[in-house]
């Protein structure tokens, strides 16, 4: 087969499907991974030009779930030889209005998508990369809230720290089987997620954290990724690479 075999996660909508889209137009076969929109995600893989392309569903929060997601996708694709870990939650709990069990949930359910399935999934692709002596390429969905905070969130923007954290140690582990792993952390981007925060009151107050005047396009990141998992980003293993249109700048 042409191309190569991408699993994106978290691929129904936003930024995933953006990236499922970056691939697919460099004529690449992708597995639209979904949690569970699967009308979205069956909707993304009809949108995406070209053959090849697939929908699954799993819970990334369930470990036998990512291990047969992993391997239904390496069927589905003759082979994962990129891996791009997109999916994440994020489950408002500021530590002075939420109770203890209202903490306690939201940080077991967002580690557990956001840095326990990541980690998962890396590790089943890679050992099948690995496994076929290819040149594979895993890159990390991060976030610009890792470096400056998400005092209502602060399960996401720990679990976006310790995904950076995660692709740095296995770029080092990973190199001498010829797997590049890179991460990418962006600010705000326009997705449908956030549709309502950027037309009410607060929208302009979101966009001019830019000096651009507007927050990324999901497009945007989705480039970055594609250029990430290029044979020619191969030195680039182990970069946490900034999207944040100058919103945040970090020394």
């Amino acid at each position: 087969m042409s191309g190569r075999g991408v699993l994106v996660t978290g691929a129904a909508r936003g930024i995933g499907r953006a990236v499922a889209a970056a691939f697919a137009r460099g004529g690449d076969r992708v597995c639209v991974h979904y949690g569970s929109r699967r009308e979205a995600a069956e909707e993304t893989v009809r949108s995406l030009p070209g053959t090849g392309h697939v929908a699954l569903g799993a819970d990334l929060a369930d470990p036998d779930a990512v291990e047969r997601l992993v391997a239904a996708a390496d069927e589905a694709l003759d082979g994962v030889d990129v891996l791009v870990n997109n999916a994440a939650v994020m489950l408002p709990h500021p530590p002075a209005t939420a109770s203890y069990a209202e903490w306690q949930g939201a940080w077991r359910r967002v580690t557990d998508v956001n840095l326990l399935g990541a980690a998962n999934a890396s590790y089943c692709a890679a050992r099948r990369m690995i496994g076929r002596g290819a040149a594979g390429r895993i890159v990390n969905v991060g976030s610009r809230g890792a470096f400056r905070g998400e005092p209502d969130h602060p399960a996401y923007g720990a679990s976006k720290a310790a995904l950076h954290a995660l692709g740095q140690s296995l770029a080092v582990a990973l190199a001498p089987h010829g797997i590049a792993v890179m991460s990418v952390a962006p600010g705000f981007v326009a997705t449908d997620r956030v549709a309502e925060r950027l037309t009410g009151p607060e929208g302009d107050g979101i966009r001019a954290q830019s000096p651009f005047g507007r927050v990324a396009r999901p497009e945007e990141v989705a480039d970055a990724v594609h250029w990430l998992a290029s044979p020619g980003a191969t030195w680039s293993s182990g970069t946490v690479l900034d999207l944040n249109g100058a919103s945040y700048l970090r020394t």
